[in-house]
């Protein structure tokens, strides 16, 4: 039975800390490097209809060149909004309406940009160490109410805390590659 409850408990644990990289990586997927994607604009709420809306319910983003990315605004009245959301997403991006086509050039990126760029991935991958660490405290608070409880011994806490601490360390190295990937990617001219 407590082997069981381990498992679950360190299923759980890898489930979450799987959820925290995925989060990093969407994260990651906003920044830009000097090459237009369309994740760069689908996270970017739009004011329509009373409620604010991510891009990709507005209209078709595209990256018909490797610079260039647009948006085929389905309304024409949300175009305004969707060009004001662009500039007030803090991108660096300059949005020029075309009737209902928005294109936006994406400039190449200056030194200081990719310093500050960079700085941005750190943030993000400490505020996912951080969240991997939150699971690792509350699986050791959950095991260390099962030994309370008598449902595990000592040696049993002992092991277990050592396998937990062993996931903790993997997922904080999954999270260390991630970000020198992406300041590679950031950096490189």
């Amino acid at each position: 039975m407590v082997w069981n409850d381990f498992n679950a408990l360190k299923a759980d644990a890898k489930h979450r800390m799987d959820g925290t990289v995925a989060i990093l990586h969407k994260e990651f997927s906003g920044l830009r490097t000097g090459r237009a994607s369309t994740s760069l604009v689908e996270p970017i709420m739009v004011e329509a209809y009373g409620n604010k809306m991510p891009m990709n319910q507005v209209g078709t983003i595209g990256v018909p060149e490797p610079r260039l990315l647009t948006v085929q605004v389905w309304d024409r009245g949300l175009t305004k909004s969707v060009e004001k959301a662009i500039r007030d997403a803090n991108l660096g991006l300059n949005p020029q309406s075309d009737g209902q086509l928005i294109r936006i050039p994406i400039p190449s990126l200056t030194a200081e940009r990719r310093q500050e760029l960079a700085k941005i991935a750190a943030k993000y991958s400490e505020e996912g160490r951080i969240a991997i660490r939150n699971v690792r405290r509350h699986c050791m608070d959950e095991l260390k109410k099962l030994e309370k409880d008598h449902k595990i011994s000592e040696d049993q806490h002992r092991d277990y805390t050592a396998q937990v601490q062993k996931l903790t360390d993997e997922y904080i190295k999954k999270i260390d590659a991630t970000l020198a990937h992406k300041e590679q990617e950031i950096t490189q001219v």
